[in-house]
């Protein structure tokens, strides 16, 4: 049997990335992304603008949903090489609604040493804006597209007195409103979108305030979507 030389192998760094506002990369993100060896990118080109706004060169591999498992096994094998590697989504923290977790497993299973440069989250910033309960949460990531799926995936939060996050996009929010109205009742709730951007937009309302404002928007980009909890003390 043979067994991989760990004391050997790279490192693998999960790199958060600004979620609008290049301005919020961190130091630490910068430094990182100049000292690897290659850097794993959910989308290319989005990140191949992000290193040229940055000055920073470096060879990319392309690692989605659609080939994360083949992937994650030739990143752990560089990793096993030697090589040092970034893994970045387009935007927020790499894993959180976006690929990455099958490699996380991999180079775990495989005893590749792992660290993460944290950064901006949609999920926390769009809470801390809320004005919502902040204390306890449960972030949900994105719904079911179809409304009867949706709706039991809504449901099994119905009683929970947490504060309820989810993400949506701007093709499926308004009917995403409509069901949460129609589960959890007529609660406050936060519409957020094109957080930390020019034109940041934060809506705050009843859920039912809410679907009618969405009826009347021009909607694009996607939205972090915040709802109180069962009897939120407000």
């Amino acid at each position: 049997m043979n067994i991989p030389n760990v004391y050997n192998s790279g490192m693998l760094y999960l790199i958060a990335t600004p979620i609008g506002n290049l301005g919020d990369i961190t130091l630490r993100a910068l430094e990182t992304l100049n000292m690897v060896d290659l850097v794993v990118s959910e989308d290319t080109r989005k990140t191949g603008f992000l290193l040229k706004h940055f000055e920073i060169k470096k060879p990319q591999m392309s690692f989605h949903e659609y080939n994360e498992e083949k992937a994650s096994a030739r990143v752990v094998d560089m990793l096993l090489d030697g090589k040092n590697i970034a893994l970045v989504s387009d935007a927020g923290s790499p894993s959180v609604s976006d690929p990455g977790y099958r490699l996380v497993r991999a180079a775990i299973k495989a005893g590749v040493e792992i660290t993460a440069i944290p950064g901006p989250t949609a999920v926390i910033t769009a809470l801390v804006l809320s004005g919502l309960p902040v204390h306890s949460f449960t972030f949900r990531g994105f719904p079911p597209r179809k409304s009867s799926a949706r709706r039991k995936f809504l449901a099994v939060d119905e009683q929970s007195p947490h504060t309820l996050i989810f993400y949506e996009s701007p093709f499926r929010l308004a009917d995403f409103l409509k069901d949460c109205l129609a589960v959890y009742g007529d609660r406050p709730a936060v519409v957020a979108n094109d957080l930390t951007k020019k034109f940041e937009l934060v809506i705050r309302g009843s859920l039912s305030e809410l679907v009618e404002k969405s009826g009347e928007m021009d909607l694009r980009g996607e939205f972090t979507v915040v709802i109180a909890g069962l009897e939120a003390n407000l």
